[in-house]
């Protein structure tokens, strides 16, 4: 397990460095299916495009790290209210309410260590499996129908002049937007410390909830599950490096993104030995093979809602 000791110059080198995901483990089944997330691409071209956002994501973890050491605790229960937004060309795009609501869903159940497949946890990582004890509330659909055969992943479909949906009220919501990315991409999400007028969470129409429509093998809503980690400040669990870190302590460390859904035990090449905890959300599993969070993540995504954190307003 790691040991968190993060500077302002080290945090700062560090995303210098995340854009690295050409070093992939291809041995897992199904490693021909990738997840791919863009939220670090994304992330590097908002680093780019405002030299100030680096230095609000820096104080944002000093924060964080000052709450997980003090162990800060949010003041009553957590409870997201999220308006989904979606974007349309085909029948197939404009999915059901119904579809919509299982993946709200699947947010509480993942979010909450109620999960059926919670109880796959190996028994090496069960002391530190966490029930995060955040739940998300449905409020609001909004649905617009559009010409776009595909949005990317230049925030396009959070701006009504550019033909996408403004986000409601994106300092006390989450907004999700569903529609068709493109190029492959399951879902993105805005970090903590970023734009108001960008904020939010995007996954693909094929990827979004449970039901017949959901592509496999990305169709039990852990796309979303994913991503809202990212928005709650979580990062992907090797660091975006080789062997990289992912300012988690009880993590253990990977060597890259894994496919597929690897077999327990799945021995790293970092060192010393040990087993990569495949089984996170925050890795690139199917569906299928993510069931948990840790204690670790529970603590960095919690002191966000803590008074003073970046999403302090969502918890009053």
């Amino acid at each position: 397990m790691k040991k968190i000791l993060l500077s302002a110059t080290a945090f700062l080198m560090l995303f210098s460095c995340q854009n690295d995901q050409t070093d992939v483990n291809t041995s897992a089944p199904n490693a021909t299916s990738r997840r791919l997330c863009a939220a670090q691409d994304v992330l590097a071209e908002q680093l780019k495009a405002d030299p100030t956002l680096a230095l609000r994501m820096n104080q944002i973890e000093t924060f964080t790290q000052k709450v997980m050491l003090t162990k800060r605790l949010v003041n009553g229960k957590v409870v997201i209210p999220v308006v989904v937004n979606v974007l349309y060309r085909t029948a197939a795009e404009n999915i059901s309410d119904a579809q919509i609501q299982s993946q709200i869903d699947v947010l509480n159940k993942d979010y909450t260590a109620t999960n059926p497949d919670f109880s796959n946890t190996p028994a090496e990582f069960a002391g530190v499996a966490a029930n995060v004890g955040i739940t998300f509330e449905l409020i609001k659909i909004n649905r617009k129908s559009t010409t776009k055969t595909s949005w990317g992943t230049r925030d396009a479909m959070k701006k009504t002049k550019q033909g996408g949906l403004d986000p409601t009220t994106p300092t006390t919501t989450l907004n999700i937007w569903a529609c068709t990315i493109g190029g492959g991409i399951l879902g993105y999400a805005q970090f903590p410390g970023g734009s108001s007028a960008t904020d939010g969470v995007v996954i693909d129409s094929n990827y979004f909830g449970v039901s017949s429509t959901a592509s496999y093998p990305y169709n039990l809503g852990r796309t979303a599950s994913h991503e809202v980690g990212h928005w709650m400040n979580l990062r992907h669990i090797w660091g975006d490096a080789s062997c990289g870190d992912d300012l988690v302590s009880d993590t253990p460390v990977h060597k890259t993104s894994n496919f597929g859904v690897p077999t327990y035990p799945y021995v790293s090449t970092c060192l010393p030995a040990h087993n990569e905890m495949t089984m996170n959300y925050m890795d690139y599993t199917d569906d299928r093979g993510m069931y948990m969070f840790t204690n670790g993540q529970k603590a960095r995504m919690t002191a966000l809602f803590v008074s003073g954190g970046a999403r302090a307003a969502f918890g009053k």
